[in-house]
């Protein structure tokens, strides 16, 4: 301890202390700051990538909503031509509203018995300039359908897809077949090689279209209807690139995982690169440098997930750099002001305290004399408590065993003489009945003395003597009292029964005195090994300046005895709201005045 002190002690400051105290708090508030800093860019890097899932998933939709369009320009008329075709599509204005577009296309549902008229009918809309190849059916071989891009605008984006049959590979021939059979939006999740374009990821999208005037309520009836399908194919790349020049944030790195379909999604982790916007894995070897996160895009039934990935620095402005140095700085220079500080109060304080030490050892002697002179106070008091009980006991006694038993043979005698002069002494007669009837009054009065000193029915129990104490109030005072207890026959020691005794007539002597009350409360309770009562009244109350007032010993007296039974003693009152007097003692361990006990012991001792 002597150590410590010292430390502090102005003629040794010790700053290297300050400066190391000043350099933790100042890394401390380098350290918040920058998390605080890193989880706010986080939380609106995160922002940014629903915000950029929406905007894919819009573009997607709009994609489908186009197919919409585009079929029904086919149920209008099944027979359309290249011209109108191209005329329907060049409205479209594709490179102004949907960028990403490359080609939007038509693919004929023919079987193998109609192919032949199919390819006559196909090449005989051939004509110069329409920019189309010479039609050829590939892949080669026969089938028993085929579904074949007979329609495609602009044809320039990708001539080597007109004439393939799409149904050609068993995978994308049961995604054609579903769709048809659902009459819904669907896609293959596959990537479509462009010959033209070898860096560019493709992607396509197909709507059945039925012929008009058909129904279509169940499958059987769609494949009867069905005529093809109208597709879409678009650049992944300048979809998923449109979106990322929208976002404030440069350099953000898109990765699409195809996560299988809705209903039957891959486990996580087993979902095929679809799409890397870069190809520099710079997150994998600068993780803690990266900004990441996934969500999931509805791609028109499958589940695509979409790593969005970014460096930190790029959402940091040059205030989020500095911000941190700033704060440790504040930090650093803040603690040395206030440790500065802290020395030159310390000299002061340890001149202070030497000169309330020697203050302070003599209030503590005071204290302790004075805390040995009120226990010896109490167990005065406890003691004289207990001798002015056991004299009155002893009085009550003396004078029931004595005067008592004198009274009532004389009462016997003065009756025997009343009886034997009725008829032949009148006078002699009276005069006997006035003296009984002087001596029945005596013998009153001694009784009441009795009680007075110590009641008889005490003998009985506490719970006897509180309704014999209740039932005398009100015959005495006409207070309405009413009592209220959860056990019949409390047992417990003679000194703590005479002192609840004391203490309620204590508590209903101040009543009748002072409280002007018309009903009074006594509650009597033992719960577990706490003995409590309750005096409550509805008189006028008194204020915590009136209960300590001189000469009221009242209340002082039954917060002593309390005391003296190692209890609790409460008040609540109020002007105009009654008072409630509120005891309880531990009689567990049967409390019979520890003071005694100690006042006994050191009798022993000194013997």
């Amino acid at each position: 301890m002597l150590g410590k002190k010292n430390l502090f002690v102005p003629k040794k400051p010790f700053w290297w202390v300050g400066v190391l105290l000043s350099a933790g708090v100042g890394l401390l508030f380098y350290l918040a700051t920058s998390r605080s800093i890193e989880a706010d860019s986080n939380q609106r890097f995160k922002h940014l990538a629903h915000t950029a899932q929406h905007s894919i998933g819009a573009r997607i939709k709009s994609y489908a909503d186009l197919l919409r369009g585009t079929a029904s320009l086919f149920q209008v008329s099944e027979s359309i031509t290249r011209a109108q075709f191209r005329h329907y599509v060049a409205g479209l204005s594709l490179a102004e509203h949907f960028p990403a577009i490359e080609t939007v296309n038509f693919a004929r549902f023919i079987t193998d018995e109609a192919r032949a008229a199919f390819e006559l009918k196909v090449r005989g809309e051939e004509s110069a300039g329409d920019g189309y190849p010479p039609f050829a059916l590939t892949p080669p071989g026969r089938r028993a359908s085929y579904s074949v891009l007979t329609y495609m605008e602009p044809i320039a984006n990708a001539p080597d897809k007109f004439g393939v049959d799409i149904a050609a590979e068993p995978f994308r021939n049961k995604v054609l077949d579903d769709s048809r059979d659902k009459g819904t939006v669907t896609n293959s999740g596959q990537t479509i090689q462009m010959p033209s374009k070898p860096g560019m990821t493709a992607l396509a999208m197909r709507l059945p279209i039925y012929r008009a005037g058909m129904s279509v309520s169940n499958v059987a009836e769609r494949r009867a209807a069905y005529i093809g399908s109208i597709g879409v194919g678009f650049n992944l790349q300048s979809l998923v690139r449109g979106v990322l020049d929208e976002m404030p944030a440069r350099n953000v790195r898109v990765e699409l995982y195809d996560g299988g379909t809705i209903s039957q999604p891959r486990r996580s982790g087993d979902g095929a690169l679809v799409f890397d916007s870069q190809a520099a894995p710079w997150h994998e070897t600068a993780a803690h440098q990266v900004f990441s996160t996934i969500v999931p895009i509805n791609y028109n039934g499958r589940l695509w997930q979409a790593r969005f990935s970014v460096s930190k620095a790029e959402l940091y402005t040059g205030f989020d750099v500095y911000f941190p140095w700033l704060a440790m700085l504040a930090g650093f220079v803040g603690t040395m002001l206030i440790y500065a500080l802290f020395h030159t109060l310390t000299s002061s304080r340890m001149r202070a305290i030497q000169m309330a030490k020697a203050m302070t050892q003599e209030l503590r002697d005071s204290q302790a004399k004075l805390q040995v002179s009120h226990q010896k106070l109490r167990r005065l008091a406890a003691h004289a408590d207990h001798i002015k009980e056991e004299e009155r006991k002893r009085i009550a006694r003396e004078i029931h065993d004595d005067l008592g038993q004198n009274l009532l043979v004389l009462r016997i005698d003065a009756d025997m003489l009343a009886s034997r002069t009725e008829r032949r002494h009148p006078r002699l007669h009276a005069r006997a009945r006035s003296t009984l009837g002087q001596i029945d009054a005596t013998i009153k009065s001694v009784r009441h003395i009795i009680n007075d000193l110590r009641p008889t029915v005490l003998d009985l129990g506490l719970n006897a003597a509180v309704e014999w104490q209740i039932a005398e109030f009100r015959r005495r005072t006409g207070i309405y009292c009413e009592l209220s207890e959860n056990q019949t026959d409390i047992c417990l020691s003679d000194h703590c029964a005479t002192a609840f005794f004391r203490i309620l007539q204590e508590s209903l002597s101040n009543i009748s005195q002072h409280a002007k009350a018309s009903l009074v409360q006594v509650e009597l309770k033992k719960e577990g090994d706490i003995l409590s009562m309750t005096v409550k009244d509805n008189g006028v109350g008194v204020l915590n300046e009136g209960r300590n007032k001189a000469g009221s010993f009242g209340l002082v007296g039954i917060e002593e005895r309390i005391k003296i039974l190692g209890g609790k003693f409460s008040i609540k009152s109020g002007q105009g709201a009654g008072m409630t007097v509120l005891v309880s003692v531990p009689i567990k361990d049967d409390p019979v005045y520890p003071y005694l006990h100690e006042q006994s012991e050191l009798d022993s001792h000194s013997a």
